[in-house]
């Protein structure tokens, strides 16, 4: 079982590359996690480049997504949206339609902010796009807000509430990846 993480904030040490560190800490020992740290890389999407050269980092997101059994993302909020270098990853993730590497992953969506909202918003518009391209998004919510206080020192949510929510949806996301993968095996 591989789970795949993506952040959809550049800065390295980001509340939302913590809550994917987080999420990753709350995983069965039978499941490996790998975040995949290129988004920066990708360029804007342009079916021109898909068509003649696609560039190398959209092949290897899209190699990371297709070998992951199921896929981790934890957002920030921008603007009461999605940020647009994730948008923009899921967007070349999305090709080529139908048969792409999203297509029936089993996805969570995260998401951490400095506010009390804990980037709800983002994190529902990410499952609209993500279902509407046939992910297999599963719909359970965690918004963490005050981002500043969430963690403790070992990296864990500090509410034990969102904590626990957490490691069900992880271990959702692990129950559902694990019967795909025994439906696509057989």
């Amino acid at each position: 079982m591989h789970v795949l993480g993506l952040c959809g904030s550049l800065r390295r040490n980001s509340y939302n590359r913590r809550l994917l560190a987080a999420a990753a800490k709350e995983l069965p020992d039978t499941a490996t996690f790998q975040s995949f740290d290129h988004l920066a890389a990708i360029p804007a999407y342009n079916e021109d480049l898909e068509v003649r050269d696609m560039p190398a980092a959209v092949g290897a997101l899209r190699r990371a997504i297709a070998t992951a059994s199921g896929v981790v993302i934890a957002t920030p909020e921008y603007n009461a949206s999605v940020p647009g270098l994730l948008k923009n990853a899921i967007d070349w993730a999305s090709r080529p339609y139908p048969n792409h590497a999203l297509r029936g992953k089993p996805v969570i969506v995260i998401g951490t902010s400095t506010s009390d909202f804990g980037a709800v918003v983002a994190q529902a518009e990410l499952r609209r796009v993500l279902s509407a391209m046939g992910a297999a998004v599963l719909q359970a919510e965690l918004p963490v807000s005050k981002a500043k206080e969430a963690f403790t020192r070992d990296g864990r949510l500090a509410n034990p509430l969102l904590r626990e929510q957490l490691a069900n949806m992880v271990l959702h996301l692990v129950n559902v990846a694990a019967v795909d993968g025994a439906h696509t095996c057989a």
